[in-house]
């Protein structure tokens, strides 16, 4: 009879041990058999657990929400707007590069002091700007301008009047009061600070320095930009935001100095001054704007051309005469 073992030596320990131990010897030899199959089976498994489970895990949050930071980037008419999380104070407030204008939509739980501090302004001048008489009055989808304001911070000393003080700047008194929520019965006091937009040191050399009235062209400035109004006569050179005015009879029509999109369209209203205005931003990343209009024909939203009639010459907002006051934000003015 014929016996198989896989090694000799278990063959030959099996002839030359006594009969009384055969049945002990192979009880103990089949046990080393099973030990070392399971260990080769266990190392077939570990083998391809380490070949199947992956190295590199995502970690999961307890709370999700702890990952939220910042605020999400999106555009409203073509307007760059931030709509970060209610409430996120950690939203750090950025300079608007050249006088950029921007436009927020008010969400829920907005505070009007939030979104100033989101666009470096001071809350007097999202009020002013828009026609807000105070901060509570804002609501969820209202459209606010954030027009980045020019002039000067003037603290009050002693001997100081509102008349002195607006004469200094050549400002205008409704003006100063509307942007410091100040009423005609208030009464300065030494060290106060007031705001004077658009204000500028009112000297004879200043006033030398201004420019004399030319005529204007419609021909372009090395193929940039077009003249807005053709015909007109420039009042004054560059003031404010990079800006000039130019005069023309009521009525005529003004034109987009280049392609671009309508992210502001002011039909109505003070705005800062400006009254009735058109932004236009352009694909170059500067804005043209187009101010105390006595009409506007486009809307927030559109889509105008170069030479395109946007509006018509009037004298709304501050003004003393039928012009335009024309300005490139983050860009230079050839007009």
């Amino acid at each position: 009879m014929a016996v198989f073992f896989t090694e000799a030596v278990p063959l030959l320990l099996v002839l030359v041990l006594p009969l009384s131990v055969h049945a002990g010897f192979f009880s103990s030899f089949m046990g080393l058999l099973v030990q070392e199959t399971q260990e080769e089976e266990l190392a077939v498994q570990v083998d391809n657990s380490a070949r199947y489970t992956p190295l590199l895990a995502a970690a999961l949050a307890a709370d999700p929400q702890k990952a939220i930071g910042g605020g999400d980037v999106t555009t409203v008419d073509g307007a760059l707007v931030s709509t970060g999380p209610v409430g996120a104070d950690e939203i750090a407030a950025s300079e608007n590069s050249g006088g950029e204008i921007s436009v927020y939509t008010v969400r829920e739980g907005d505070a009007l002091s939030q979104i100033a501090e989101m666009y470096g302004v001071t809350t007097n001048t999202i009020l002013w700007a828009n026609d807000i008489s105070k901060a509570s009055a804002i609501q969820p989808g209202d459209t606010l301008v954030i027009l980045p304001i020019v002039g000067v911070r003037h603290v009050v000393k002693d001997g100081d009047t509102l008349s002195t003080i607006l004469e200094k700047y050549d400002a205008d008194y409704d003006e100063v009061l509307a942007y410091n929520n100040l009423t005609s019965e208030h009464t300065l006091s030494v060290g106060d600070e007031l705001m004077i937009p658009g204000g500028e040191i009112n000297t004879p050399q200043k006033v030398a320095a201004r420019p004399a009235p030319t005529k204007s062209s419609g021909v372009a400035s090395k193929g940039a930009l077009v003249h807005p109004l053709p015909g007109s006569v420039r009042t004054q050179g560059i003031h404010g935001y990079n800006g000039v005015d130019l005069a023309a009879p009521y009525g005529t029509p003004i034109r987009a100095a280049a392609s671009g999109e309508v992210i502001v369209s002011k039909p109505s209203g003070w705005n800062g001054g400006y009254g009735t205005y058109i932004v236009i931003r352009h694909s170059n990343g500067t804005q043209t704007l187009y101010s105390h209009n006595s009409s506007n024909t486009v809307s927030a939203g559109d889509y105008v051309t170069q030479g395109q009639t946007i509006g018509y010459v009037g004298s709304t907002g501050r003004s003393t005469g039928n012009h335009v006051h024309f300005e490139v934000r983050g860009g230079n003015n050839p007009f």
